[in-house]
């Protein structure tokens, strides 16, 4: 008990900090979901369910449910793929491979604001992108167009967080015994089943954590939305994502009760997703 006491006694200052910033906010958060908030005048009335019946019916939360999952389901597969590849050609050897991984890396270094003020500086109707496809006869707009300007964002996230997951992928690479690939080649395994049978289930549990991180950083998509936008979601609300949605509700409609039930939603929305990636891969299972 003692021993137990002094254990808790050490854990007591990351407890409270985890307490006071995590878990009561949490808790007041699911408490202010039943009500109707204003954060003005400081009242609020139960509303019971009324707040996700508002959410449900609401053409605006439906785009960004689209907008989001379109978001997850391009971003996080291709980065995913690129991140492996890369890592796995900085894994061969290949020459100047730290000059290349350092060059890499810069994108993961700078601050998601600064990228995506470059990206609207290259996408703009006067950006170096579109000034170079018009010189080929090529007459497009991203920035303003419904259908392009999530692809912007897209592209950027891709760009700046492959780096990161490069990073780990290398790591597991080069935790994998040389011994199996020993084994496989007396096997008469070649290059391409050696990847496939050997490189990439080893790398699974690495590949489960890449994957959930991807997703819930998808999911979780806010500040690129908002400055590309300016706040609004648009064009169309074709840049509107949850998170974006949560913020024009608390602040912008001041409705943090309508908020803070579309936050438990996406919250929701964020478990059941990892919940059957983590089924489909099993990582845990891996050697098992």
């Amino acid at each position: 008990m003692k021993k137990n006491l002094q254990g808790y006694f050490f854990l007591m200052p990351a407890l409270v900090v985890m307490s006071i910033f995590i878990v009561v906010p949490i808790g007041y958060a699911f408490f202010l979901m039943f009500f109707q908030v204003d954060l003005l005048s400081g009242t609020r009335t139960f509303v019971g369910l009324d707040n996700f019946v508002k959410i449900w019916n609401d053409p605006k939360f439906w785009a960004a449910f689209q907008n989001t999952t379109k978001y997850v389901a391009v971003v996080v597969p291709i980065q995913t793929i690129l991140a492996l590849m890369l890592a796995t050609l900085l894994n061969s050897k290949i020459k100047f491979n730290r000059a290349f991984l350092t060059i890499m890396f810069i994108p993961t270094l700078t601050s998601s604001s600064a990228m995506t003020l470059i990206f609207m500086w290259l996408f703009n109707n006067n950006g170096l992108v579109v000034n170079a496809l018009s010189s080929v006869g090529i007459e497009v707009q991203f920035l303003t167009n419904p259908n392009l300007a999530l692809t912007v964002i897209m592209v950027m996230n891709i760009f700046s967080t492959i780096p990161h997951f490069m990073i780990v992928f290398l790591s597991g690479l080069q935790d994998i015994p040389g011994s199996i690939y020993e084994a496989a080649s007396i096997d008469g395994a070649n290059r391409i089943k050696q990847f496939t049978n050997v490189t990439v289930p080893q790398l699974m549990p690495v590949t489960f954590y890449v994957l959930i991180m991807g997703i819930v950083g998808c999911f979780q998509i806010f500040d690129q939305a908002f400055i590309l936008s300016d706040g609004t979601g648009g064009p169309q609300n074709s840049t509107l994502t949850f998170t974006l949605y949560i913020y024009q509700l608390a602040f912008s409609s001041n409705d943090m009760g309508r908020a803070t039930a579309l936050a438990f939603v996406l919250g929701l929305i964020i478990f059941v997703v990892t919940f059957f990636v983590n089924n489909i891969l099993k990582p845990d299972e891996v050697n098992g």
